[in-house]
């Protein structure tokens, strides 16, 4: 697939309607970090689907008599949001030459989260895949003869334009983005599930989100990701991905947790060695990033339960562990974890199914 297979020529032939999706969060287990033009990724990245922490959109349409220009409303839980419209006009724009058909229609866009909003979670990627969603379910039904498979690599494609990694909140449960050697249908346009079958293993596998900090980043990932074009490391850590890639892909299949955690962490460490080594540097992490990590790190020393962390770029903490230990992993957690997130709070989510229409 080019991006001009996802170029549409279909009239407005519908008056008014309106749709609804829910689309999820994601974690990434290898990272992505650094992009070229287009919102291309420097590297392939590979993700769990959430399933809790969600976006849920609503769209709905009417045919206008002038079509110069988007027009659109703007609602974040039924209210108005003008701090939020910059945003979408910006993701409008970007994909109008992909979807020309949205100019003729003024639309009302409602949108919430299911946790809550600056709580240090990225909403944009399920912000942007609810939406990209929701415009596919407008241009399906203009395009009727549609095919599943299309439907949803477009979708992707448009939420990557939004959101780098809102290509991966499509679908579910373990999603790549980029092209690798060794997936089949890997693509730096759309985010694809992972062809190969998971270990059971990892059926039903745990995200406690432990907030440490629910605060502004002080360097938007945009900002972060542009970092990477002059970094002396880049080239390694590119090469990096692509090899971490290919072993998580084996371990996914055989469900080894050990080399697992090894990969995750590593991975999550890396991240945030590439922005304490920018020009210019800087550090999301807090200090009770690094009290939960050497407190994991202590509770897996001592019991050899599989738990391990990663991170977003930010300073929260994702602590990963296979379903059968969650009651004594979130023991722990509540033990020893608890006081180190701000105002005590943490969101429990597993791995889910991607976006479901509403």
């Amino acid at each position: 697939m080019s991006e001009k297979d996802f170029i549409a020529n279909h009239p407005a032939t519908i008056e008014n309607g309106n749709f609804q999706w829910s689309a999820p969060s994601n974690i990434a287990l290898v990272k992505y970090w650094g992009k070229k033009a287009n919102q291309i990724p420097a590297n392939p990245s590979i993700s769990f689907t959430l399933n809790n922490c969600k976006t849920i959109t609503k769209l709905a349409f009417a045919k206008k008599t002038e079509t110069g220009n988007f027009s659109f409303d703007l609602l974040f839980e039924g209210k108005p949001k003008e701090d939020f419209k910059p945003k979408i006009q910006k993701f409008l724009e970007r994909i109008e030459v992909y979807c020309p058909y949205l100019k003729q229609y003024h639309l009302t866009i409602d949108t919430e989260n299911t946790f809550p909003h600056s709580s240090g979670i990225a909403s944009s990627a399920s912000g942007m895949a609810a939406l990209s969603m929701n415009i596919m379910s407008l241009e399906k039904a203009l395009n009727p003869e549609m095919s599943e498979e299309y439907f949803y690599q477009k979708a992707s494609f448009l939420a990557r334009l939004g959101s780098g990694s809102a290509c991966r909140s499509v679908k579910g449960s373990v999603v790549v983005w980029g092209n690798h050697a060794e997936i089949e249908g890997s693509s730096d346009l759309f985010g694809v599930a992972l062809p190969t079958k998971i270990h059971d293993n990892f059926s039903n596998y745990q995200d406690t989100i432990l907030l440490v900090d629910k605060g502004e980043k002080q360097v938007s990932s945009t900002v972060g990701h542009d970092l990477m074009h002059n970094h002396p490391f880049a080239e390694q850590r590119f090469a990096q991905a692509h090899e971490n890639l290919s072993a998580i892909k084996t371990v996914l299949e055989t469900g080894n947790l050990e080399d697992f955690i090894k990969i995750v962490e590593s991975e999550a460490l890396t991240l945030h060695t590439m922005m304490m080594t920018s020009m210019p540097y800087f550090i999301l992490m807090k200090p009770n990033t690094l009290e939960i990590i050497n407190r994991i790190w202590k509770f897996r020393n001592e019991t050899n339960i599989p738990i391990c962390f990663t991170l977003d770029a930010g300073a929260n903490v994702h602590v990963l562990y296979p379903e059968n230990v969650r009651a004594t992993v979130l023991q722990f957690i509540k033990d020893e974890l608890l006081g180190y997130c701000q105002n005590g709070q943490y969101i429990c989510d597993v791995i889910g199914t991607g976006s479901i229409q509403l």
